[in-house]
């Protein structure tokens, strides 16, 4: 599976963006995808996922701000960001795969850098 992440930028904070992950392949056929990023010295986060017939995670740093979403028409997810955040600078990777559990060991985008300035 290719996934290519768009989307990403330069914003002030408390700005938005929306990030897209396109797949190469039916998402139906995915049953789990979701956000990763990684800021410079820091672990890599789960950000955001979301599986077929099960509930949506968010990691407690972006919930009430970031929402997951599919559209299968167009085989993309998105993760729409509000209320951006400087901690919020990233790396931002979509990944595939069989579960939420099991993300990390499925598909992975090539990245989309997010910057949020002060």
């Amino acid at each position: 599976v290719r996934l290519v992440e768009s989307g990403g930028g330069m914003v002030q904070a408390g700005g938005s963006l929306r990030l897209s992950c396109a797949a190469s392949v039916s998402i139906f056929s995915l049953n789990a995808m979701g956000w990763y990023r990684q800021a410079p010295g820091k672990e890599r986060e789960l950000v955001a996922a979301v599986e077929i017939g099960r509930s949506t995670y968010y990691a407690s740093s972006v919930k009430g701000r970031f929402t997951i979403s599919r559209d299968e028409t167009k085989d993309t997810i998105y993760l729409q960001m509000n209320s951006l955040k400087t901690e919020d600078t990233a790396m931002y990777y979509c990944a595939a795969g069989s579960s939420i559990h099991g993300l990390s060991l499925g598909s992975w985008g090539q990245g989309t850098q997010v910057t949020v300035s002060s």
